[in-house]
């Protein structure tokens, strides 16, 4: 299924491939979990888009500290 993201561009901060092995199984779960938060806004458009942005970004902090956290 073809999925139009070009209302959440803060989903390209969730791409892990770049990351050492390491780092991309603690980034991984944060990314999939946003693409599913996102899904379901698509799936039902009554849902809040702001809110739903705001999620994502508050998911992107946790996401980016776990990584800094283990950095060698």
């Amino acid at each position: 299924m073809n999925r139009d993201y070009s209302r959440f561009p803060i989903l390209k901060y969730f791409a892990f491939a770049h990351l050492p092995e390491h780092l991309q199984g603690i980034s991984k779960p944060f990314g999939d979990l946003a693409y599913k938060i996102v899904n379901r806004f698509l799936d039902a458009e009554s849902h809040d888009i702001a809110e739903t942005i705001v999620a994502v970004r508050k998911l992107l902090e946790a996401k980016d500290a776990a990584v800094r956290a283990m950095v060698k």
